[in-house]
């Protein structure tokens, strides 16, 4: 029983390390930035949504790298984890 709880507790640790929804780089504050993009600090955090700021949302992903800080391979490192708008839909009902 006890080795069961173990494994289970584990697999739940391992499981929900991992963000469980891409971040969205144009809504989303410096504190979820951080937190969810690997190799970004609140300092770089905070750069990207001063960046946000003074030039408008986002138009691609790719677009982040001209935040001073992030580069090529941090986007690279992160792509899986970042998205520009929500994916989620409502249809109206007929």
């Amino acid at each position: 029983m006890l080795k069961s709880t173990i494994i289970t507790a584990l697999c739940s640790a391992v499981l929900f390390s991992q963000a469980a929804w891409p971040v969205n780089i144009n809504t989303a504050d410096a504190s979820a930035l951080a937190a969810e993009i690997s190799g970004v600090g609140e300092k770089l955090a905070t750069s990207i949504v001063l960046y946000r700021k003074q030039h408008g949302p986002f138009k691609s992903i790719d677009d982040l790298t001209s935040v001073k800080g992030i580069g090529s391979k941090l986007l690279e490192k992160n792509r899986d984890k970042l998205q520009l708008n929500s994916k989620a839909t409502v249809k109206a009902k007929s």
